[in-house]
């Protein structure tokens, strides 16, 4: 089965594969929302392992699936071989950095008090959307642009690597929808509601997954740096977002074991099927 999928993603339009790819990983995020139709409340430490999982497969896919691919496919030797993964990775933490100080958001956890960007009166379930749409927009940009990058015929970049990227990205998407939907359940929000705004945070990751790919199929020479651009949103959010989520309460401990876990299960699906 496994064969018949990669054959099938490797024959059609690889901004189509990278749109169907990321919608699994849309869909994926549904899934775990739609837990709130079966539970009242949500264990804190279960949520922050949850977190400490997505904070792992992130990273591990920032280095496995990207940094790494881009340095190899760019040339010369020494510092100059590194040059635009380097720079790649300082301008994605450089726009989400942008995007965290203009658009308002507030994370899981957090106080209304404590809502960052720019100063709005939005009701603090839209900021929670919005904070996890702004941590799902590199995960669609990463799946997108490894499609793009096999479509180039770059060496290193493969169907199966874009594919292992997405299942990584979907796997922490489940207990993600779950940790988006059940906060909004807390604050009052119905539980239809609750799922639907959960799965709709992840909604634009199909979007920015056939914007990645299309962009570095138009624009081959960028493709080392757009890699490379995808790791540095995504460890921005991590580091930025995730783990300080998980270090507010008293669970530290079993969120860093969750960390651990998504960072081995990232890392062995990148190599296991890569």
């Amino acid at each position: 089965m496994w064969n018949n999928i990669v054959q099938f993603f490797s024959e059609i339009d690889p901004v189509l594969a990278a749109f169907l790819a990321t919608t699994f990983t849309w869909l994926v995020t549904a899934l775990g929302a739609s837990l709130v139709f079966f539970f009242k409340t949500m264990n804190r430490a279960v949520l922050d392992t949850m977190l400490g999982f997505t904070g792992g497969v992130m990273i591990a896919a920032s280095f496995w699936s990207l940094l790494s691919p881009a340095i190899e496919m760019s040339g010369g030797e020494g510092f100059v071989k590194v040059f635009p993964a380097a720079v790649g990775f300082l301008l994605g933490a450089g726009f989400l950095y942008f995007l965290d100080k203009t658009l308002p958001h507030l994370h899981l956890n957090f106080d209304i008090e404590e809502t960052e960007g720019v100063k709005t009166k939005l009701h603090n379930t839209t900021l929670l959307i919005l904070a996890i749409t702004l941590h799902n927009i590199p995960e669609g940009l990463a799946v997108g642009v490894l499609f793009g990058a096999t479509a180039a015929g770059v060496d290193g970049a493969t169907v199966v690597a874009a594919l292992t990227l997405a299942i990584g990205i979907g796997i922490q998407n489940f207990p993600e929808g779950f940790a988006v939907a059940m906060p909004l359940r807390r604050l009052g929000v119905s539980r239809k509601k609750s799922f639907w705004y959960g799965q709709l945070s992840a909604i634009v990751e199909p979007v920015a997954g056939a914007l990645g790919a299309w962009a570095v199929i138009v624009f081959v020479p960028i493709l080392p740096y757009a890699l490379a651009f995808a790791a540095g949103a995504m460890i921005y959010v991590v580091v930025e977002e995730v783990i300080p989520e998980t270090q507010r309460d008293k669970y530290t401990d079993v969120a860093t074991l969750g960390f651990m876990l998504g960072f081995v299960v990232m890392m062995s699906l990148d190599v296991g099927l890569g």
